[in-house]
């Protein structure tokens, strides 16, 4: 069952970070250390699986390799870049009775200001591009038949997808969702197109 959080006080991240004392988004990386573990991780995972074949000729020391890069990569946008980033987390609770909640939070109000225009762009980008990187290599592996690097590739696709997907209904917030989202989308732009050969003919 997924749920959003139905809490519409501010999200308190981190108690050190509510001191706001300039509202204005700056391009200054606030924290820099963030920003590239952010990357890191990530990218050292594409590297290493596009160039495992120079690096090693064990399989196995490249699969453990990506996977542990992967994981370090999940953990650290999951609990640490997304906070620190743009204010978003994301979470799963079990409940008393067993039933599986998700929970996803982003920061309101004066506190959303913490973040840089220039982190949200790293952020983003980093998170969007990988996975579609991923997408690419579970391709490129079914097609050239290297089935023994299938396994690898489905494990950064959904490690990689489920932060994106986390962090998406977290900046989509409770008001919508996912589907309705596109939707409209879609919708605003087929009225566009209709609108503009009304107005050519």
């Amino acid at each position: 069952m997924m749920r959003l959080d139905s809490n519409d006080d501010d999200v308190s991240l981190f108690d050190a970070e509510e001191n706001t004392g300039s509202k204005s988004k700056s391009t200054k990386i606030k924290h820099p250390v963030a920003s590239f573990f952010h990357l890191f991780f990530r990218v050292a995972a594409v590297l290493v699986y596009l160039l495992c074949e120079v690096l090693s000729s064990s399989f196995i020391a490249c699969m453990v390799t990506i996977i542990l890069l992967l994981s370090c990569d999940f953990w650290t946008v999951k609990n640490i870049t997304g906070r620190l980033m743009v204010g978003l987390r994301w979470w799963n609770q079990v409940d008393d009775d067993g039933k599986s909640h998700w929970v996803f939070e982003s920061r309101k109000g004066p506190a959303k200001q913490l973040g840089s225009d220039s982190e949200s762009r790293i952020f983003w980008l980093g998170l969007v591009v990988c996975p579609v990187l991923w997408v690419i290599f579970v391709f490129s592996a079914l097609f050239s038949f290297k089935i023994k690097w299938l396994a690898v590739v489905i494990m950064g696709l959904v490690l990689q997808g489920a932060n994106l997907y986390g962090y998406v209904r977290c900046k989509v917030g409770n008001k919508t969702n996912l589907k309705n989202m596109a939707t409209n989308y879609f919708g605003r732009q087929f009225l566009k197109q209709a609108m503009a050969k009304e107005e050519e003919s």
